[in-house]
């Protein structure tokens, strides 16, 4: 199974050029079965990752536009009434997708911000008294502009802590830059090879949970998590709901290395997309931030 995630990960790379550790971050969050947030200008490749993943993955696969006017209902659906029947009949939405990308989700109101978080925490859609449940596997891929740019809604804390993972782009090398200039990227997502399939995925990610998690690396994650709650220089101090997350994503990491042990290193691979926006440090001084709180917790021998 190994070869084929390294197959996965080449696949994407000629789609999106230079950037492997964050499509090795994009798998690791949906193989730890969480959801994942970018945060990017316009035009970085945002959308081309998450349609990509899903052809790959050979997942069923929608886009939603976030803007200021967007329902509730746009997303989860809406029970439209039968004339013929006198009875009312739930239509669902884009979001009974496998992957769902909200893309621009700052630029929704906080309702319908809402009404999507819940349905990625509950992986369902309750509507009129009844439950829908969401395809499996279900995976949130969400766009967020910079804050500095106009017409957006934050995302406050508690909803922020539902994605397991954040990550940015960035900008491409000058030489990937000149492949994206002459049109050398393939953009027909459809001619993608299909790695795996919806069931060959949930194996994964059911292998991925038994990876073993030694004493000492669960020791190393609990004081890196204290370490924030001791610390005056967090606002945010990380949860138990992020210690799970590193955990997790630590797991997925070493699988797609090719390990069935979790070392601290995988830990510390993951550690700042997994924990940057839970403690609330921006994308331009999380590096720096990150690197000094790892400096500051002895790792296991």
């Amino acid at each position: 199974m190994h070869a084929t995630v390294t197959e996965i990960i080449d696949d994407l790379s000629l789609v999106i050029f230079g950037k492997q550790t964050q499509i090795k971050l994009a798998l690791t969050c949906l193989f730890s079965q969480g959801h994942l947030l970018i945060e990017d200008l316009p035009g970085m490749g945002k959308t081309t990752l998450s349609h990509a993943l899903a052809s790959v993955l050979g997942l069923s696969y929608q886009r939603v536009q976030f803007t200021s006017d967007l329902l509730p209902s746009d997303i989860l659906g809406a029970s439209i009434f039968n004339s013929n029947e006198h009875t009312f009949t739930f239509h669902k939405g884009p979001v009974f997708s496998q992957v769902v990308l909200a893309d621009e989700i700052n630029r929704a109101g906080p309702k319908t911000q809402s009404a999507l978080l819940e349905a990625m925490e509950e992986k369902q859609v309750s509507m009129d008294g009844d439950i829908y449940p969401l395809p499996s596997p279900f995976f949130v891929i969400a766009t967020q502009n910079p804050l500095f740019q106009s017409g957006t809604y934050p995302l406050p804390e508690s909803q922020l802590d539902r994605f397991m993972m954040r990550i940015s782009l960035g900008f491409p090398p000058k030489e990937a830059e000149r492949k994206l200039i002459l049109g050398d990227n393939n953009r027909d997502y459809d001619a993608l090879p299909k790695r795996i399939n919806p069931t060959q995925l949930i194996n994964i990610q059911d292998e991925i949970a038994k990876l073993t998690l030694s004493a000492p690396v669960v020791d190393y994650i609990i004081e890196l998590v204290t370490y924030t709650r001791d610390s005056s220089i967090f606002a945010n101090p990380l949860s138990p709901r992020a210690s799970i997350a590193l955990a997790k994503a630590a797991q997925a990491w070493a699988f797609i290395d090719g390990r069935d042990f979790v070392t601290p290193d995988d830990v510390q691979a993951v550690f700042k997309s997994v924990t940057a926006h839970r403690l609330a440090i921006d994308e331009q001084t999380s590096e720096l931030q990150i690197k000094q709180l790892l400096n500051a917790v002895a790792v296991p021998l």
